[in-house]
C-alpha cells in the first residue's frame, strides 16, 4: 500500500514507518521538524527511514492547509496514519495555543485530506489522557470520557469526535487508538524513563511526582506498532449491533471505532524506577514530590476490544522494554559520565 504517516520523525511514527516499510509499502512520512525537544534525535530517526527504498519524507507543518491539500491530491494516499500532534501533558499548561494549532487545526487538515481524495481508512493516534477524571479501572471504551483534565487530552478527545463526524457525513473510515505511556528505543526526551535514565547517570535526582504512588500501563513501543499496524489492514466498519437508544462512544452506525491500546498490566512507578536501576546498575537518588496539576493518578487499559478485532496482544515485559530502552541510550548518546558496570 501507499501511506502517509504524520509525524514520522517522532517517537511512535518513527517506528510505525518502519515496521510498514519493512514489510514492503509505499511511505511518505511527514514532520515539521520543531524544536519541542532535540531536532537531532529526529534527524537521526529520519536517517534511518531514509535507508528503504520506499521511504520519501515532506518537511511540513500539518495545519499548512494548502500545502495539505496539494499533497493529498498529488499522492493519491490509500491509506494515513495520523501520529503527529503537540505532544506532552504538562507542556499543555504552558503553551495551550501549540495544541490547538497542530492537535485541533492540524488533524482537520489531515481528516479533509483523507476526506477529499477518497483515503480507505485513517488510523490516528489518541491517549489514554482522555479518561481524565475517571477512576474505575481497567479503563474501558466504553466509559464516558467527557471531563478531561488538561488540554492536550481535551485536544485528543475532540479529535475522536471531529472523526465521528467525518465517519458518518462522508462514510470516512476512522480508528482511534488510545495510546497508554508508551516507552522504548528512541523514545521522546520529555518522557520519565528517559528524563530518569539521564539523571541517573549523571548522578543527579530524579523527580518522582505523587511520591511514587502513580501507576501506568507503561506499554513497550514495539507492541504500540504491531497494534497499529494491525488497525490499518482492520478498515473500520458500522457496527451491527450498535443502538441509537443506547449509544456506546466507541463505535456506532459510522465506519468509526475507538480501541485502548496498551500492556493491560498497570504497573507501579516505584516498580518501574526499580527496573531500570537494575538495568543501569546504579540506584537513583530520588525527589519526592506531590503529584502534578493534570496528571492521572493511575492508568490501565482493556484491550479486550483490540483483540478480539485485530488480534492485538501486547508480548513484552517491563524488565526486557527497559532493558532495551537502555541499551539504546548508552549506544546512542555513550555518555561519558555512565556509572554503569560494564559488566
Amino acid at each position: 500500500m501507499k501511506l502517509l504517516v504524520t509525524g514520522a520523525a517522532g517517537f511512535i511514527g518513527f517506528h510505525t514507518a518502519r515496521c510498514l516499510l519493512e514489510r514492503g509499502d509505499e511511505v511518505v512520512g511527514i514532520d515539521n521538524l520543531n524544536a519541542y525537544y532535540d531536532p537531532a534525535l529526529k534527524q537521526a530517526r529520519l536517517e534511518r527511514l531514509k535507508q528503504h527504498q520506499g521511504f520519501r519524507f515532506v518537511k511540513m507543518d500539518i495545519a499548512d492547509r494548502d500545502g495539505m491539500a496539494t499533497l493529498f491530491l498529488q499522492e493519491k494516499f490509500q491509506r494515513v496514519v495520523h501520529l503527529a500532534a503537540q505532544a506532552g501533558v504538562r507542556y499543555s499548561i504552558e503553551d495551550p495555543h501549540a495544541y490547538v494549532h497542530s492537535n485541533i487545526v492540524g488533524f482537520l487538515q489531515v481528516i479533509e485530506g483523507c476526506r477529499r481524495t477518497q483515503v480507505e481508512h485513517l488510523v490516528y493516534a489518541s491517549t489514554s489522557s482522555v479518561y481524565g477524571a475517571n477512576t474505575k479501572m481497567p479503563f474501558l471504551e466504553t466509559q464516558g470520557v467527557d471531563h478531561p483534565l488538561t488540554l492536550y487530552a481535551a485536544t485528543k478527545r475532540s479529535n475522536e469526535l471531529m472523526a465521528h463526524s467525518y465517519s458518518s457525513l462522508y462514510q470516512l473510515p476512522t480508528t482511534g487508538l488510545r495510546f497508554f505511556t508508551v516507552y522504548g528505543p528512541w523514545g521522546r526526551p520529555d518522557m520519565a524513563l528517559f528524563l530518569f535514565t539521564k539523571n541517573i547517570l549523571a548522578g543527579l535526582p530524579i523527580d518522582v511526582f505523587n511520591d511514587g504512588y502513580h501507576q501506568r500501563d507503561f506499554t513497550y513501543v514495539d507492541d504500540i506498532v504491531r497494534g497499529v499496524v494491525a488497525a490499518v489492514d482492520h478498515v473500520a466498519r458500522p457496527d451491527p449491533a450498535w443502538d441509537s437508544d443506547h449509544p456506546t462512544p466507541s463505535t456506532g452506525n459510522a465506519p468509526f471505532r475507538i480501541y485502548n491500546i496498551g500492556n493491560q498490566t498497570p504497573v507501579p512507578l516505584l516498580r518501574y524506577i526499580e527496573v531500570l536501576e537494575q538495568s543501569l546498575g546504579v540506584k537513583a537518588e530520588k525527589n519526592m514530590l506531590p503529584m502534578q496539576l493534570g496528571d492521572l493518578p493511575d492508568t490501565w487499559a482493556d484491550v479486550e476490544a483490540l483483540a478480539r478485532d485485530v488480534g492485538y496482544r501486547p508480548c513484552t515485559d517491563l524488565e526486557t522494554g527497559v532493558k532495551h530502552f537502555v541499551e539504546w541510550y548508552l549506544d546512542y548518546y555513550r555518555p561519558q559520565f555512565s556509572r554503569v558496570d560494564p559488566s
